[in-house]
């Protein structure tokens, strides 16, 4: 499930020519949404260095808690201390 940051995880989804970004979706910590919880869909964003933005909101890598295909496989998923 776990390999590799998830920014490379991001990267491969957004640039491979195999994957469909429009399969995919991250789940962010997101203070105020329903459960702290928000999810986005990975053709929404833009990857940066620290940050990844959706529109103008820059929002940092770390608060992503999954990479999510649309049929409920994760991808990747934050490490639970």
């Amino acid at each position: 499930m776990r390999k590799g940051s998830v920014k490379e995880v991001l990267a491969k989804i957004k640039y491979d020519p195999r994957e469909n970004e429009g399969d995919y979706y991250i789940l962010i910590e997101h203070r105020g949404a329903y459960g702290d919880v928000k999810r986005i869909p990975v053709e929404m964003i833009e990857l940066g260095h620290g940050y990844f933005f959706v529109g103008e909101a820059q929002i940092p890598y770390h608060r992503i808690l999954k990479v999510v295909r649309k049929d409920g496989r994760v991808i990747w998923e934050t490490r639970k201390i």
